[in-house]
C-alpha cells in the first residue's frame, strides 16, 4: 500500500546558495513544494529561476517575522530594523501584546512582493519558525488572505500533528509537540475561514550535520496523515547564510541525501510517493 506525501523545502531565497540547492532538488524531482522568503534581496531572481519548475511543484510564501528585517518600518515590532527572536515573539503572542497592525502591514508587503516577482499569488502560505499559528498572528493572516480572495485558492501549513503520530515516529518528538502546542487552534480557525490544510506534519530536526539524515527522513514517513506534509531545509552554504542563520552544514547534508539513490530507497521502502498538496482536495 502506498501513500502520497508533499515534501517542502523551506527558506527559498534566504541566500543565493540556499536557493541554488533547492533548485537542484526541484530539477531532480525530489521536492513537490518550496516556500519563499520575500524579505530577502535575492527573492526576485529566485522567483525567475523557479519558473522552470512551476509545473512540478507548489511555490508558497514563507511568512517571515524572525530572520533579517522587514520590508517596511515596524517601529514597535522591529524598532532596530531587525526582527525579534522567536523566544520574544511567543510570550508576547500569548499575552496579546503583539502590534498586530504592524504585522498585518508587513504581511501585506510580503504578499505583494511575492505577487510582483512571481506574477500570481502563492500556492500556499506557512511561516518561518511556524509563526503562522501563533495567537494574533493566525487571525491576522487568515483575515488578510481572505480579504485577498485566497480562501479555497491556496492551502495553509498546519505545523501541528496528532500526538499519537508524533510519538510513533520515535524522533524529535519534543520539538514536534512544542510546535503543535504553539499552533493549537490554528487548524480549526483556518478551516472555518475556508482554507485547506495538510493533514499530518513531520520533518523536525536537530540540524546536526553529523547525524544520519536518511534515518531521520525515514521516520518522517511513519504514521502519515491523509495529506502528509514533510518539511526539509536543503541548500548550499554561502557567507550570507552564515551571517543570517545558524543552520548551515546540515543543509548540505539534507541536499546530498535528497539527490542520492538512498532517497528513492527510503521512500520506496515506506511506500511513499511525492505529490503536490493542492487546495481543492478535501482536508
Amino acid at each position: 500500500m502506498t501513500f502520497a506525501f508533499t515534501l517542502c523545502a523551506d527558506d527559498f531565497a534566504l541566500s543565493p546558495a540556499v536557493t541554488a540547492g533547492i533548485l537542484e532538488a526541484l530539477a531532480a524531482g525530489r521536492l513537490s513544494a518550496t516556500c519563499a522568503m520575500t524579505t530577502r534581496p535575492g527573492w526576485p531572481e529566485a522567483a525567475r529561476a523557479f519558473r522552470d519548475q512551476a509545473d512540478n511543484a507548489d511555490l508558497g510564501l514563507h511568512f517571515n517575522l524572525t530572520l533579517g528585517g522587514p520590508l517596511g518600518a515596524m517601529p514597535r515590532f522591529a524598532p532596530s530594523g531587525a526582527f525579534p527572536a522567536m523566544n520574544a515573539i511567543v510570550p508576547a503572542a500569548w499575552r496579546g501584546a503583539l502590534p498586530l497592525e504592524e504585522i498585518r502591514d508587513e504581511l501585506r508587503r510580503q504578499l505583494d512582493a511575492f505577487e510582483q516577482a512571481h506574477g500570481s499569488g502563492p500556492d500556499f502560505v506557512d511561516g518561518h519558525q511556524h509563526v503562522q499559528g501563533l495567537p494574533g498572528i493566525a487571525e491576522t493572516l487568515l483575515a488578510e488572505l481572505s480579504a485577498r480572495g485566497l480562501a479555497g485558492k491556496c492551502w495553509l501549513r498546519d505545523s501541528a500533528d496528532r500526538p499519537k503520530r508524533i510519538f510513533s515516529r520515535g524522533k524529535h518528538w519534543g520539538k514536534a509537540l512544542t510546535v503543535a502546542g504553539l499552533a493549537r487552534g490554528f487548524r480549526a480557525k483556518a478551516r472555518a475561514a475556508g482554507f485547506a490544510l495538510n493533514d499530518g506534519f513531520s520533518g523536525f530536526s536537530d540540524f546536526d550535520a553529523g547525524a544520519d539524515y536518511g534515518a531521520d527522513f525515514a521516520s518522517y514517513l511513519l504514521a502519515p496523515g491523509a495529506r502528509q506534509l514533510v518539511m526539509c531545509h536543503p541548500g548550499h552554504i554561502d557567507a550570507e547564510l552564515a551571517r543570517l542563520d545558524p543552520v548551515t552544514a546540515s543543509r548540505e547534508k539534507e541536499l546530498a541525501f535528497l539527490l542520492s539513490p538512498r532517497f528513492a530507497e527510503v521512500t520506496d521502502l515506506a511506500g511513499a510517493r511525492l505529490a503536490r498538496l493542492d487546495a481543492p482536495r478535501a482536508a
